[in-house]
């Protein structure tokens, strides 16, 4: 592959899209002859941002995606006010992000739509055998076995954003390093000699796939691994009762002490569900079994994730909140340069707590578990249902705690089938949201 320069933002008006965009001004900075450029830019139904992150980019994108078509005339008119008609074509609807993902004038697709509707377009990237930075986690939580098996079969690298997953990845080095040795001991891992999926050999893909090796004990996968293990930050309710977060406010459940994130996953995060789709993510993309996968609460969000050892030995990677790092690290891999996220400060304190997760009070984690377990159907129906149960919560139609079970119950009401086709996938995709919503319906906020 090429060096992944030019790179197709998806979601480009949302935090990780804006931050995307920042990294790539900063690299063109540092080395101002060394290619990097964007080369497209999507948005659904900010507009006028859109626009705005078009004409601040340098050069301007080509092309610039607007996946909501009743947005195309009001698209068209301020990409002609704005001046950029000459210089950008404008591309309208939901295939266009396809279009957009598979461009061969892309190399790199920063996966940043929030949510089932980044699903096509990621997997498309994935089968053309680009460089994927996936921050769009439902991709794997709805169709893990399907996207793996195409970046097994294009050679496409998954480089993961979210902050966990980029810490383990990172924590993973050794490991894929002593993986490579094993299997082609003459090939140096590199940006551009890199065997089996997401680069380095031995992440993901199927038993006997090119650079497979085992995780800790038989049966799994990377050498010397016994366990991954996720940090959470614990949100805004670490601490409440369950009575105060059974009659938590969306302004409460939006008011996150650590990060600053778009309000879908701000609300994941305060349910934990961001963390239950994260142990679904981590299964696909390491090839992991859940009990292989734990989560920890970490309130200062210093820690981003550890990995343990069969020797005993936690490796940690550690870094301020901020996305523009794991988002320049799925960039630039395996190169790492200087970058806009701020440095650990190490002239004060700080405190690194580590703090068990109370399940009872978040029952939402243990779904994911159960679902990375069972995989086949269930992840796709507790994405479903979750998508239809957050705004449900922000418009006062349900109760914060209402979130979990009506997740829950959506689950139970559906009949697992453990190797299910795209289609069918998608299928359930559809009814998952549809039964929430009629669960919905028998609850009572009053």
């Amino acid at each position: 592959m090429t060096d992944g320069r030019r790179v197709a933002i998806l979601g480009a008006t949302g935090s990780i899209g804006a931050a995307t965009l920042d990294v790539i001004a900063n690299l063109q900075k540092y080395a101002p002859d060394s290619g990097w450029c964007v080369a497209s830019v999507s948005g659904h139904r900010r507009i006028g941002q859109l626009i705005e992150s078009a004409h601040k980019a340098s050069p301007v994108p080509q092309t610039i995606v607007v996946s909501d078509e009743q947005n195309a005339r009001c698209a068209g008119d301020l990409i002609a006010k704005a001046g950029l008609a000459e210089r950008c074509r404008l591309d309208v609807g939901p295939e266009a992000l396809v279009r957009a993902a598979i461009s061969p004038d892309v190399d790199t697709v920063v996966a940043g739509i929030v949510g089932r509707a980044g699903l096509e377009s990621t997997l498309e990237a994935v089968r053309a055998g680009k460089r994927v930075g996936l921050a769009n986690k439902e991709t794997l939580v709805i169709a893990g076995p399907v996207v793996t098996a195409a970046a097994e079969k294009s050679g496409a690298e998954l480089l993961p954003i979210d902050s966990e997953h980029s810490a383990i990845y990172q924590c993973l080095a050794e490991a894929r390093e002593n993986a490579t040795a094993k299997t082609s001991p003459s090939s140096p891992a590199g940006m551009h000699t890199q065997p089996g999926v997401n680069g380095p050999s031995g992440v993901n893909g199927p038993p006997g796939s090119n650079g497979q090796c085992e995780f800790g004990s038989p049966g799994h996968k990377l050498p010397g691994v016994r366990r991954l293990i996720l940090t959470a930050s614990g949100g805004p309710f670490l601490n409440a009762s369950f009575d105060e977060m059974e009659a938590a406010t969306p302004a409460e459940a939006l008011n996150h002490p650590t990060w600053d994130m778009g309000q879908k996953i701000t609300i994941d995060s305060a349910t934990m569900m961001n963390k239950s789709l994260e142990i679904i993510e981590a299964k696909w993309l390491f090839d992991v079994p859940a009990d292989r996968i734990e989560v920890v609460v970490h309130p200062q969000s210093i820690i981003h994730s550890l990995v343990e050892f069969e020797d005993g030995s936690v490796i940690a990677q550690l870094s301020p909140p901020d996305m523009r790092l794991p988002i320049q690290y799925a960039l630039t891999y395996p190169y790492r340069l200087p970058c806009p996220a701020p440095p650990l400060e190490r002239t004060q304190r700080w405190d690194m707590s580590l703090i068990p997760v109370d399940h009872e009070r978040f029952p939402a984690l243990q779904l994911g578990f159960e679902v990375a377990r069972v995989g086949g159907t269930a992840g796709v129906v507790l994405n479903g249902a979750n998508e239809t149960a957050v705004p449900l919560f922000l418009s006062g139609k349900i109760r914060f705690t209402d979130i979990a079970r009506l997740c829950k119950q959506t689950l139970d009401d559906h009949h697992h089938e453990s190797a299910p086709s795209l289609d069918r996938l998608l299928e359930l995709d559809t009814w998952s949201r549809r039964r929430a919503a009629e669960l919905a319906e028998t609850i009572s906020v009053a």
